[in-house]
């Protein structure tokens, strides 16, 4: 049985992505690409008529409170544990240049 996935292809793909592989490598991910697709086609031969389309496997639920806005601490508290500020705003050290 030919590969469908070329070692030609694994070292094209490979050049793109700036990666170095060896002539075994690329082999040996042509043998593992082709398994993959193979694996992935039988599982278009499931019949899923009846199954939900899913995000995830469990069931997921946000845990999280409801986000109420709310009034924030008054700036002179904010500033006064700040090491560094002017006009009502935090100074810190400058990252770009």
């Amino acid at each position: 049985m030919t590969s469908r996935i070329s070692v030609e292809n694994v070292k094209h793909v490979a050049h793109l992505a700036r990666l170095a592989i060896t002539e075994e490598e690329a082999k040996k991910f042509s043998v593992q690409l082709d398994a993959i697709i193979t694996f992935a086609e039988q599982l278009n031969e499931l019949d899923t008529t009846n199954v939900k389309p899913t995000s995830h496997v469990l069931e997921m639920k946000n845990v999280m409170r409801e986000d109420i806005a709310k009034p924030g601490l008054p700036v002179e508290d904010v500033l006064k544990n700040a090491p560094d500020h002017k006009e009502n705003q935090i100074r810190v050290p400058a990252i770009l240049e």
